[in-house]
């Protein structure tokens, strides 16, 4: 009697584990379906066109890194096998330390708080790194893609900062914002992740349904700068 409960109980397990698998997104289009076009958040700007038709040269550059991939982590720092669990997937270690950075290659970890990151991953491996976390945590933890919501700005130039100071009350003196720092912050009238990639380099995460409102804004903002749209 006790090995049929226990069969029926471990086939319970299993039709959970494969009803989670099911209930996870793939955000992306089967790639033998060629009707299937997936669009950036200002797809309809035609950045690509803008770069070739405007200056070459100014204060500020921009460029949009679409189609990456967003996943919203909460886990307990504290927990050596979540950290564990991260590091062995992720091949970096989960930063602890308020509104720090990690980064290897194509993936990077950013602090939002004690117990919340945000991971981010090339596009096509988004749904594959998703899985493989949710196989590797254990206990109480959370996952969310987010990757269709979000799109990655990077602003660099002589002129970035002096353009962030019209847009966010951060301060943004090297000495208190140095490379690696992350700060989930007001841009304008909308919010951004930023992160110092260099001393004139920035990353924003940005929300799609903002995107062409901060778009608009950057380039009002830069105007005085001359902004150039890189590829």
């Amino acid at each position: 009697m006790s090995n049929t409960k226990t069969t029926a109980q471990e086939q319970s397990t299993v039709e959970i584990q494969q009803n989670t698998l099911i209930a996870m997104m793939d955000p992306l289009p089967n790639p033998d379906n060629k009707t299937i076009q997936a669009q950036s958040p200002l797809y309809h700007v035609d950045l690509d066109i803008l770069a070739k038709k405007i200056q070459k040269e100014g204060g500020v550059h921009l460029r949009e890194r679409a189609f990456l991939g967003y996943l919203n982590l909460r886990c307990n720092q504290a927990l050596n096998e979540h950290r564990d669990a991260i590091e062995k997937v992720l091949g970096i270690p989960l930063p602890r330390e308020p509104l720090s950075s990690s980064e290897l290659e194509n993936y990077s970890i950013r602090w939002v708080s004690p117990d919340e990151w945000l991971i981010v991953v090339p596009g096509i491996e988004a749904f594959a790194i998703e899985s493989k976390l949710r196989s590797e945590l254990t206990g109480h933890y959370s996952i969310i893609n987010s990757s269709g919501g979000s799109t990655m700005l990077e602003l660099s130039g002589h002129n970035v900062v002096e353009l962030l100071k019209k847009s966010t009350p951060v301060d943004l003196h090297l000495s208190q914002f140095p490379i690696g720092k992350v700060v989930s912050t007001l841009f304008a009238k909308s919010s951004a992740v930023i992160r110092r990639t260099g001393e004139t380099q920035f990353e924003l995460i940005i929300r799609r349904s903002f995107a062409d409102y901060i778009w608009l804004w950057i380039q009002d903002a830069s105007a005085e700068f001359d902004l150039v749209i890189d590829k």
